[in-house]
């Protein structure tokens, strides 16, 4: 990496240290120590392809800045957040296992907002991760080639290497490689397999408990709302996957987007048998639950929906509709309610 170069132009700005203490993991207390440390099986320069770009780590990152708040989690639950050395762009609650060492990272970015490019150099990372690509772009956090020039290599989630876009093959086998990727480039690929093993139980367990899957159920993907007009799951993404492995249907499984924007009467047209809430707390507008469900009811359309009239909505925290360290356990929260609904 090109250290020499990045220190000298951090000494242009009011440089401060941002020092991460979390030591958070998938399993226990002694599996994050064993692994935050580093396993010594990475052979390095190590060069992988991410989002189209060959990307080089001379040696296992040790200051690194999570550009997400999703970002943050998942490198927790690796056993490397004593590495991070900020985080931003907060979008939910953290799971209550790892707050404590989620709140111990630095916060680089204002509220709902990205970390600026000149935040992030302050915190002279060695390496930086997000789970929303639009981030490293020109004006934002930062372009990925220039911060390459600096010596500050990038990975950027494949399910977001255009903010929105449909990914084809999008499901969580797709996920579990981003992890065993980034537990390769930190060189704990131990924690990354420990963590996929994780996931893959939590959701082959909760298919197991399917009822009546002949019968399926159309649903819509309530994400929030953007000047009033609803935002949705669409196809080649996690909450797709999900449908298909659960056996609903998504009643914007034709949307052009992953996130699509539509309209009110499209909702009511389709006709959901339930609605899948995502239950934000990071404070616009319709964002919780109870916000959503507000909506649906007072709105003259949306009341004569069956599923709202019937209150057969499932909630689930926003990060299980976007793929981060627990986006498995949005199959078990379905598969319970589901089975009530059929």
């Amino acid at each position: 990496m090109k250290s020499k170069t990045i220190i000298a132009m951090l000494l242009s700005v009011t440089m401060f240290v941002l020092a991460g203490c979390a030591d958070g993991g998938p399993s226990t207390d002694a599996d994050r120590q064993e692994t935050a440390a580093g396993e010594g099986t990475t052979a390095y320069p190590l060069t992988m392809k991410n989002c189209g770009t060959d990307v080089t780590f001379e040696a296992a990152p040790q200051r690194v800045v999570a550009a997400s708040q999703p970002a943050a989690e998942i490198l927790i639950r690796l056993g490397v957040g004593d590495r991070i050395v900020g985080s931003g762009y907060e979008i939910d609650k953290v799971p209550a296992d790892i707050a404590e060492q989620y709140e111990k990272i630095p916060i680089l970015s204002a509220p709902r907002a990205e970390i600026k490019q000149e935040k992030l150099l302050e915190a002279q990372p060695d390496f930086v991760y997000t789970t929303f690509g639009d981030f490293l772009t020109a004006g934002r956090t930062g372009d990925r080639e220039h911060l390459y020039e600096l010596g500050v290599p990038s990975y950027v989630s494949e399910f977001d290497c255009v903010m929105h876009q449909s990914v084809a093959g999008a499901n969580f086998e797709m996920m579990y490689e981003e992890f065993r990727a980034l537990a390769k480039i930190l060189d704990v690929p131990a924690a990354g397999e420990r963590l996929v093993a994780e996931q893959k139980a939590v959701v082959d367990k909760a298919l197991s408990a399917i009822e009546n899957k002949d019968t399926p159920l159309k649903v819509m993907w309530f994400y929030s709302t953007y000047g009033g007009t609803p935002w949705v799951a669409g196809p080649g993404g996690l909450p797709q996957h999900i449908s298909d492995l659960v056996g609903v249907e998504n009643i914007f499984d034709d949307a052009s987007a992953r996130w699509a924007e539509v309209s009110w009467d499209e909702v009511a047209a389709r006709n959901p048998d339930v609605i899948i809430l995502a239950d934000l707390t990071r404070g616009e507008p319709n964002d919780t639950e109870r916000e959503k469900i507000d909506l649906l009811k007072k709105d003259p359309l949306t009341s004569k929906l069956d599923a709202v009239a019937n209150d057969r909505f499932i909630t689930v925290p926003g990060r299980y509709m976007d793929h981060s360290c627990c986006t498995a356990n949005a199959v078990p929260a379905l598969v319970e309610d589901l089975n009530k609904f059929r």
